[in-house]
């Protein structure tokens, strides 16, 4: 991009090592191009906008006063990482992004040596740079290390945990805390209240004032106000808070820091969305984008009339439920707007609980709801339930609380890759006793499922994929299911032999209709992963010479393989071709794209089916079975 109308000086950075051949004095001219780039790219493409806009300068000073990749940079999460990405040789394939065989949407170690350390999920970044700062005490190399946190990130408890105990081995690394009062939806919590009262009673032009340690009894009761004090606690050295987009004041601090000893950490202000309107008035709004008027920050008019989306169809049902039922509560761990939540919260804000990035809190605050004869609906990503797992066990599994987990994005996700994928709930939720699992094949059937749920005795959870329904017209009465019944929603026309029965499990439901159409094979929708529909299993055994499971989860341990456990378990030996997510993690690209490569799609499903029907072994089946009948 040498030479680029526009982008004078950031058409000549390649790399860090040619960032810092640039005097100081070019350095906030080099943030207006960095931060153009990122408009103007991102207006075309999409992609994690709002926090990378606040990061421009921060990026600029880290890497300008820190020998990276020597030094070791952790970034947490990865949401503001995109100008990362530009200073260190990525600038030509950020239009690649999030795009299938592109860049990684966060920082990927196979990507970049200056990516050290994989994320996705948030606060793991201080835990990683211990570990790393560790290792260099340990083999004496002289290099630094430092994590970039989010005041988001630090709503988790694994963060704290991290500051527990770099701060007690005493640790020589460097704790950024990137303070913009966001995350993805509205930061809650503790912290979150300290910081905003100290950013009302000190002025960021005086910031630099409170390096020093307090001297007067004035000074002490704002230095008590102020989240450094707890920070101390933990054995670290506060420092700050500082202008994030002031690049003088950013060099000072970080070249003072460079070489200090132990556990440090420096608190930078900086505002989500910075230098583009818009996303400054309404940074959740500008989180995460599609297509956008780089000037206006206009985004394309939605079409009318458009199916609606899982996100959406829950976000109504309970608002419904909670409307006939004042027991109903709702719980999100700091996706409110992700989770569809946004008008349960208004509608009900006593109802509502935002515990912030803590999973495992919020599974046993339902549970703790629960005892107390409440109906707590636990509204989480799939792939972050995975932080609650052992909250999932103990605390509502084994006690049987009448829990219902509202598990959205399951199976493939797209853009945002394989630490985002939900593939792997199938697996873990079946194994656990008292969980009843449902997987919806539309969004009236989800309706119905989280209806049954919550009204069950026990624990609950409907998956449920990201993306739009198919359309199907919504049943105002919600008769509950009958727990671990499926139904056959195709019969097969002829009787041609050998008999395909496809049992399909939530949203390959669809695909499996439609490839079923040419194999003329009988389809069920088997709606329950837990319990299972044994008794339809049976018959369909006994009636088809092919049995194919289909589900978009990880086919080891999932849906398949529990069908494949009641056909051991009832001695009944037909074929079995179980399709599902491949055993290797799926990277980023749009889930029609990830589905079609893997074989998920109509198309790779009835190549698979015909595959296996040409195989020896299930001719010799068919053979067999005409003799017995």
């Amino acid at each position: 991009m040498t030479d680029i109308p526009g982008y004078a000086l950031l058409g000549h950075v390649k790399t860090p090592d040619d960032l810092r051949k640039l005097p100081v004095s070019e350095l906030p001219h080099l943030a207006v191009e960095l931060r153009r780039c990122l408009i103007e790219t991102l207006g075309r493409i999409g992609g994690h906008f709002a926090a990378n806009l606040g990061t421009v300068e921060l990026s600029l000073a880290l890497h300008y006063c820190f020998d990276t990749p020597h030094d070791r940079l952790v970034w947490d999460v990865g949401h503001q990482a995109y100008p990362h990405k530009i200073l260190t040789g990525r600038r030509e394939q950020l239009e690649t992004i999030r795009r299938l065989g592109g860049l990684a949407p966060f920082c990927h170690r196979a990507e970049s040596e200056y990516d050290t350390f994989g994320v996705g999920h948030s606060s793991t970044s201080i835990s990683a740079a211990a570990g790393m700062a560790a290792a260099v005490r340990i083999k004496s190399e002289k290099r630094r290390c430092v994590a970039v946190i989010g005041d988001g990130g630090m709503t988790a408890g694994m963060a704290f945990e991290a500051l527990n105990h770099a701060g007690h081995l005493n640790l020589d690394m460097l704790v950024i805390y990137n303070d913009n009062d966001m995350s993805i939806s509205e930061n809650v919590g503790a912290l979150r209240d300290h910081s905003a009262r100290l950013m009302k009673k000190l002025a960021l032009a005086q910031a630099p004032h409170h390096l020093r340690a307090p001297q007067t009894a004035h000074e002490n009761e704002a230095h008590l106000d102020n989240p450094g004090a707890m920070f101390e606690t933990f054995g670290f050295k506060y420092h700050g808070p500082i202008d994030g987009h002031d690049l003088d004041a950013l060099m000072r601090a970080l070249t003072a820091l460079r070489d200090a000893r132990g556990p440090q950490l420096l608190h930078v202000v900086t505002t989500k969305g910075k230098g583009f309107e818009p996303a400054e008035a309404d940074p959740i709004k500008y989180h995460g984008v599609t297509q956008f008027d780089p000037v206006t920050g206009a985004f394309p008019a939605k079409k009318p009339g458009g199916k609606p989306s899982y996100t959406q169809v829950f976000g109504d049902w309970l608002c419904e439920a909670a409307a006939a039922d004042e027991r109903v509560v709702g719980i999100t761990p700091a996706m409110r707007e992700g989770s569809g939540l946004v008008e349960f919260s208004q509608k009900f804000p006593d109802r509502y609980f935002d515990v912030g990035i803590a999973e495992q809190h919020a599974v046993t605050l339902g549970a703790g709801l629960a005892c107390e004869g409440l109906k707590p609906v636990v509204a989480i990503y799939s792939t972050f339930l995975q932080r609650g797992y052992d909250q999932l066990i103990h605390d509502v599994a084994i006690q049987n609380l009448p829990v219902l987990f509202a598990l959205d994005r399951g199976g493939l996700v797209g853009a945002d890759g394989a630490t985002h994928h939900g593939a792997f709930d199938l697996s873990y939720l079946r194994c656990i006793p008292n969980l009843v699992v449902m997987a919806p094949s539309d969004e009236n059937e989800c309706r119905r499922m989280l209806s049954t749920g919550l009204h069950l005795e026990g624990p609950s959870a409907v998956r449920y994929p990201r993306g739009n329904g198919s359309g199907v017209e919504l049943e105002r009465d919600l008769k509950p299911l009958t727990v671990g019944k499926a139904r056959i929603v195709r019969e097969a026309i002829g009787r041609r032999r050998p008999r395909v029965a496809i049992l399909a499990f939530g949203c390959m439901v669809q695909p499996a209709l439609e490839a079923a159409e040419i194999l003329d094979a009988v389809v069920a929708d088997m709606r329950f992963v837990k319990p299972l529909d044994t008794a339809m299993i049976h018959d369909l055994a006994n009636e088809n010479d092919l049995l194919v499971t289909i589900e978009d989860n990880a086919r080891q341990g999932g849906a398949g393989s529990a069908v494949n456990e009641v056909l051991m378990a009832q001695h009944l030996t037909v074929p079995v071709l179980n399709l599902g997510l491949p055993d290797h993690f799926i990277e980023h690209g749009t889930r029609e794209e990830l589905m079609t490569q893997i074989g998920l799609d109509a198309a790779g499903i009835q190549r698979s089916i015909q595959k296996r029907l040409r195989a020896k072994d299930l001719d010799e089946a068919v053979i067999a079975k005409k003799r017995v009948i």
